[in-house]
């Protein structure tokens, strides 16, 4: 980093036009007369948020300006690690093509292609109309028509998401988390009662299968894991389960390219192997009373014959979804032979209980996710290895406050309006949504469009979305913008001109999260957990706000000019500085109060208190303990559930809410299963859209290393570097297909090709390329932008984009059980040209 700037740019002419795309983001540090290398450097914590492992970093700023990231020295769960995009930040931050100041619509017509023809305005401006909509919905009595859409958030989310529309009086606070991986938490939960992402004993474990998911691309853990995978690789033995030949199937000791769909089936063999073998742990599990080992292939098991420890129903699995399917079963379903699945079961139940069996969104988030995620979670119950050292374990709980009860300051319009069913259509007889086991307790994001456009249960009139962008990150985009032309009146607060932008009358912009705002996030990995700081650290460049706190209270105070001091005085009176008392006068003392506030239980705890929060950026807690759950698991039954009665009770719960069967209510939602098969683990076989005669091929949505939560593409970082992502090439946005494919389709390498599915078409350049199973073709997520900059777009003024975007081709569809939408597994058959 003490290259001087002069040398620098005679490098890059030096180098040839392939350098060319970094040098718009020079003229970020060219204010400075010093070098990179003066002493005057000062490394300030934040939090990156790139992605969904939140880590703790550090950024160095000179003179006042950020020019280089690492990871926060202080975190247990990063140590100073952060991976490729935590390096993009500087570039964000400084983007020529962030929105600068607020803006109005003054194109009434809306439209992907509209032009907004967007002017600025003054944030008094701004906030005066948006108040006027709010008002007029109260006095309307259709407070319940107001909602606030939510992307990524902080936690500080509840005081924007949760508090204002609740003040208002509406029940729509919708979040993002369903397009996510909400069936990657089911299957935690049915059998262990655990709704939330795991953490992973990498340094104990002798044996890691990553199940659909590459953590040095994604899934929470990426800094961590990149750390630790060379050691992992020494000492464990290290299995992929992927169609895809991602970064760690290269380096594992078993790659299996398993059919799109079918990982329940290959889930169902693994564990009918580990039975017949008699692999199973029988410290945790249990045994059979006499010692002897009744699973054979084909026979049912007497359930009073075995004795369980800490598990739940694991004959009732056996006999009804388990005993015929051998791995010779598996082999013709899911395409693995038997003689592998026979090796990997064994190189497991070796290491057991020490293995992890890491599931992934790529296997469940697909139209019956929630089942495969249940088979593939019930092999770590099987091993022993679930909360247990070497194994997948849950994170030490952070200690933070929540925002105060809103009840006082509900009037009889707030109450009222908030006891609306909310918008997403959860709980409904096909939704059911079962976060926590609850009917409706979950989300289902991507039914926004459809029921805002059938106004069921009624027509949304006016929203506030932040740090989202549904219509480019939702399978089945033109629904979303169908609805979003519809809505009325629609508020963006945003970073940059994103496609969900230019339905917008009223544009907010953002402060970029790792170095304008305050905020904390909670965080865990490497067996520790933590909270961490965001602050300003730096000054802004541009008239921009923090999102949830800072936007929120200028919101309140135009409201209370207009009468309604409901919120601002909740947030006036309920958010004093817990060192002083203070109550807060401004946005800013309301940012940082609010900060303190919910973070004081921590910052307790350290030397310093919050200005050693300040300045060391995190507060550690753990390590975790070990087998802390065996006793009571929290389920039902207290136990580890293979015949999940937490499922049982809360699809009978949900059943009975509609006055139906389980049965009728698994139809609905396009399951299989019926009678007792509704409450274990099993195989269906996927919804697929489109017949195999016309759509012969498999289409795989592939992630980026390098895609910040999807806002890293207006970064030529992203462009020059895309060979970080296996099979793909610099400036490219490839179509991957299999040689053996190509040679049947006859295609060539470079082709431009024709990828139709019964959702739409998209075209681009194919490659030919090993790393696919034959009769699957993949693209990688996140190029295709019609807006956000001038490196997102091909032309950002015509709203032309560069490349295509998955969710334009993938069909809409649900694992209705949890919400998830659906964007794997399988289901989109597609057809090439």
């Amino acid at each position: 980093m003490k290259i001087q700037r002069r040398d620098f740019i005679k490098t890059i002419t030096m180098g040839g036009t392939g350098f060319l795309v970094f040098s718009p983001s020079l003229g970020a540090f060219a204010k400075t007369n010093k070098t990179q290398g003066d002493s005057d450097e000062e490394w300030l914590p934040s939090t990156c948020q790139g992605c969904t492992t939140w880590c703790p970093i550090e950024i160095c700023v000179q003179n006042g300006r950020a020019i280089k990231v690492r990871g926060n020295q202080h975190s247990l769960v990063n140590p100073g690690y952060v991976c490729p995009r935590g390096h993009m930040i500087p570039q964000i931050l400084y983007d020529p093509d962030r929105i600068k100041t607020p803006l109005k619509r003054t194109n009434s017509k809306k439209g992907r292609f509209e032009d907004p023809n967007f002017v600025p305005i003054t944030w008094d401006e701004a906030l005066d109309t948006i108040a006027d909509q709010i008002i007029a919905l109260r006095n309307n009595g259709e407070s319940h028509k107001f909602g606030v859409f939510r992307g990524r958030y902080t936690y500080m989310r509840d005081i924007l998401y949760s508090a204002l529309p609740k003040i208002v009086g509406s029940p729509n606070g919708i979040s993002h988390s369903s397009i996510c991986a909400e069936a990657e938490k089911s299957g935690a939960y049915f059998t262990e009662a655990y709704w939330d992402y795991r953490d992973y004993d990498l340094a104990n474990t002798k044996c890691c299968v990553l199940w659909g998911v590459d953590p040095t691309r994604s899934n929470r853990q990426v800094p961590g894991f990149i750390n630790k995978f060379p050691d992992l690789l020494d000492r464990a033995s290290v299995i992929t389960i992927d169609p895809m030949l991602t970064t760690v199937a290269s380096k594992s000791k078993y790659w299996l390219p398993v059919k799109p769909g079918y990982d329940g089936a290959l889930a169902s063999a693994i564990a009918h192997e580990i039975l017949v073998s008699g692999s199973w742990n029988k410290e945790f599990v249990g045994d059979f009373k006499d010692g002897n080992n009744l699973f054979t292939t084909g026979n049912v098991v007497d359930e009073s014959l075995f004795q369980e420890n800490y598990s739940n129903g694991l004959v009732k699995w056996w006999n009804l979804e388990l005993m015929d399917k051998p791995a010779s079963w598996a082999e013709s379903v899911c395409g693995i032979s038997a003689s592998v699945i026979q090796k990997v079961t064994m190189e497991m139940a070796q290491a057991a209980p020490r293995v992890i069996v890491w599931l992934g969104p790529g296997p469940v988030m697909s139209p019956k996710g929630t089942y495969t995620a249940m088979a593939i979670h019930c092999l770590n119950g099987l091993l022993g290895s679930a909360d247990n050292m070497g194994g997948t374990i849950r994170y030490v709980k952070q200690k933070t406050k929540d925002i105060p009860s809103v009840a006082d300051y509900q009037d009889d319009i707030a109450k009222a309006g908030a006891k609306y069913p909310k918008i997403d259509q959860r709980g409904t007889f096909e939704f059911p949504a079962l976060n926590g086991g609850i009917s409706g307790g979950g989300v289902v994001t991507n039914n926004l469009p459809d029921a805002m456009l059938a106004e069921d249960p009624y027509d949304m009139k006016a929203v506030i979305g932040y740090w989202n962008n549904f219509n480019f990150s939702c399978a089945g985009t033109s629904r979303w913008d169908e609805a979003m032309a519809k809505l009325p009146f629609f508020a963006h607060i945003t970073t940059h001109a994103a496609e969900m932008t230019r339905f917008a009358d009223i544009v907010l912009p953002a402060a970029f999260h790792a170095a304008e705002r305050w905020a904390y996030v909670k965080n865990f990995g490497n067996t520790y957990s933590s909270i961490s700081i965001q602050q300003p650290i730096v000054e802004r460049m541009f008239d921009v706000y923090a999102d949830e706190n800072e936007i929120t209270w200028k919101l309140a105070v135009k409201l209370k000019e207009k009468g309604f001091s409901n919120l601002y005085d909740y947030y006036h009176n309920e958010f004093a500085d817990p060192e002083t008392g203070a109550k807060p006068t401004n946005e800013h003392e309301f940012a940082l109060y609010t900060t303190k506030y919910l973070t004081k239980p921590s910052w307790d705890l350290i030397s310093g208190g919050w200005d050693g929060f300040k300045e060391k950026g995190v507060v550690n807690f753990g390590p975790y303990v070990y087998r802390s759950k065996w006793e009571n698991f929290g389920t039902v039954t207290g136990k580890f559930e293979f015949y999940s009665e937490t499922l049982k009770k809360a699809l009978e719960g949900h059943a009975k809410k509609h006055d139906k069967s389980v049965d009728e209510v698994l139809e609905a939602c396009n399951y299989e299963a019926r009678g007792d098969l509704a409450f274990v683990p099993h195989f269906e076989a996927p919804n697929r859209w489109g017949d195999v005669s016309e759509y012969p091929l498999d289409f795989i949505d592939g992630k980026s290393r390098l895609s910040r939560e999807g806002r890293s593409q207006n970064n030529p970082w992203f462009y020059g570097f895309k060979r970080c992502d296996p099979g793909d090439e610099n400036q490219e946005d490839l179509i991957k297909m299999n040689p053996l494919d190509a040679k049947k389709y006859g295609i060539k390498d470079g082709d431009t090709v024709k990828l139709t599915s019964v959702e739409g078409f998209m075209t681009g350049k194919v490659k030919l390329w090993e790393g696919i199973r034959p009769g699957t073709v993949t693209k990688t997520y996140g190029m295709g932008h019609s807006a956000y900059g001038k490196f997102a777009c091909e032309d950002f003024a015509l709203g032309k984009a560069r490349g295509t975007n998955n969710n334009d081709f993938l069909p809409v569809d649900y694992d209705r059980l949890s919400g998830s939408t659906a964007r794997n597994g399988g289901f989109t058959g597609v057809r090439v040209e």
